[in-house]
């Protein structure tokens, strides 16, 4: 920043003596800020998760519906710059989502005695929410400190008339009253230059006749009947109290479901309960079994078997560390499956490059997963050459959280299951979409997954390997099979009468 003034040139000098010189193909020159005022808004963390290369913050505003025009980051850190983006929980047709309203970079650098900083993030747009979702991408640096965040609001006003002094109330805090529709809206634009008395309204206080309206009180609890017996699998759902509900998907569910959750149930007294489904920016963590699987017919390669505690399971990135200071590897996650023949072959499901020299910062070894994996047994590969093969630890998988939002009450009597495992259902259509910004509003209670139940074993022909022995004793009793009943046939038909 300088001084505004008014020139009919500007010259920028960049000294390129400590690197080479930068391609800069344009420039924005903004102009003298806008007088438009803005008030602070008592902003907090309220929860900070760190997945590999990504930081989420979850920002309490204090309240809904703000006009917020920007938000900035407190930090001790005396060099970095980071990639920013703000975003809000979001109801789409299929759900919710996270939708991002504003993306940014905040930077620190110092050149000798000079100091420049960027902090700040504009927005300019209303959140309905009262939380705001920050995800600051990191790469391949160490996760930015951030102590605390600042935001800022356009304050809004209310123009009524009063005619005689007195004292007068102003009641908030009602999310179900409908929007107030006065003859004076009409007049709204006379009244932009009227002259007005300002006055400011006490410390917000309780209502003490206040009574807790049931949220979305006309929405019936059960939908549809449905024959739970095509489910494979189900679950109980232990509810806390009555109200709005989230319920995490777990490890089995992910599993088992069909994507994309096409067959998730929320099942009562053989009756549906409407859902949501939400699908955060936020990751899982899970460690996977690891063991050295080198291929004796590749002495110059490093192989390292991962397992994971279930088949299918809908990962996006993986993450590990190694001690090895000095290396440049290309890595490559894998996975043996088998097709319709019962033929082995790889199918790849990442690949990257990765380097270090000595003396770099220690920092995770990231691979996203471009495709989820169709087994629980996954390969990590990599090419040593004529070099000491590196060391891998603290090896980690990552996946989304997936939630369900639903409305529901704890009955003993009859209690909640999750029904899921059916290949040929059909995704629900629940109205409860017609009100889900409401139920995104709304507060919530954790319900809590219990121990599986059902399920078939299943068939020699549906898991079994058909490779090696396996392979040739079922194709030996198939043709076994087929020549007994050629032999059947040509008993049953009639013999051939003899020529005349």
């Amino acid at each position: 920043e300088f001084p505004p003034g008014v020139w009919e040139f500007l010259r920028v000098t960049l000294d390129d003596r400590r690197s080479e010189a930068v391609p800069f193909t344009g420039a924005e020159l903004l102009g003298e800020k806008s007088g438009t005022p803005s008030v602070p808004v008592s902003a907090s963390i309220k929860s900070r998760d760190e997945s590999p290369g990504v930081t989420r913050l979850a920002v309490d505003l204090g309240a809904a519906n703000l006009r917020l025009v920007s938000i900035t980051f407190e930090t001790s850190e005396p060099l970095f710059t980071r990639a920013v983006t703000i975003a809000v929980p979001t109801v789409f047709e299929d759900g919710i989502r996270e939708l991002t309203i504003a993306d940014g970079a905040v930077h620190r650098e110092s050149i000798g005695d000079i100091t420049a900083a960027q902090l700040t993030v504009g927005i300019e747009r209303t959140v309905a929410s009262r939380e705001l979702l920050v995800l600051i991408r990191n790469q391949d640096s160490p996760p930015l400190a951030v102590s605390a965040v600042r935001a800022e609001r356009r304050p809004v006003h209310l123009v009524f008339l009063v005619r005689a002094p007195g004292a007068f109330r102003l009641l908030t805090g009602h999310g179900q009253c409908p929007a107030p529709n006065y003859d004076i809206a009409a007049l709204a634009g006379r009244l932009k230059g009227a002259a007005a008395t300002e006055i400011t309204a006490s410390a917000l206080f309780a209502n003490p006749s206040y009574r807790a309206p049931e949220t979305l009180p006309g929405l019936a609890e059960s939908a549809a009947s449905l024959d739970i017996a095509p489910w494979k699998y189900r679950k109980p759902v232990q509810l806390a109290q009555a109200g709005v509900q989230q319920l995490e998907l777990d490890l089995d569910v992910l599993s088992r479901t069909r994507a994309p959750f096409a067959d998730l149930r929320l099942i009562r007294d053989e009756r549906q309960i409407p859902y949501l489904i939400e699908q955060t920016s936020l990751t899982r963590a899970l460690a996977p079994q690891v063991t050295p699987a080198n291929d004796p017919k590749a002495p110059r390669s490093s192989r390292w078997s991962l397992k994971l505690p279930q088949t299918a399971l809908p990962v996006t990135r993986l993450a590990l560390a190694s001690a090895t200071p000095l290396f440049s590897r290309e890595l490559r996650l894998w996975e043996e499956v088998t097709d319709s023949r019962g033929d082995k072959y790889p199918r790849e499901l990442g690949c990257a490059i990765r380097q270090r020299r000595p003396g770099a910062p220690a920092v995770d070894i990231v691979l996203d997963i471009t495709q989820p994996p169709l087994t629980d047994t996954l390969f990590l590969t990599t090419e040593n050459g004529d070099n000491p093969p590196i060391d891998i630890s603290n090896v980690r998988i990552f996946y989304p959280a997936t939630r369900l939002v639903f409305k529901a009450a704890p009955d003993a009597a009859k209690p909640l299951q999750l029904c899921y495992g059916n290949s040929g259902a059909a995704p629900p259509s629940y109205d409860l979409r017609l009100v889900a910004g409401e139920l995104l509003a709304a507060e919530r209670s954790t319900a809590v997954l219990g121990v599986e139940a059902g399920g078939k074993k299943s068939t020699f022909i549906e898991n079994a390997s058909l490779s090696g022995a396996r392979r040739f004793v079922f194709w030996g009793i198939l043709a076994a099979v087929v020549i007994g009943l050629l032999v059947i046939l040509a008993r049953l038909l009639p013999s051939p009468k003899p020529p005349s």
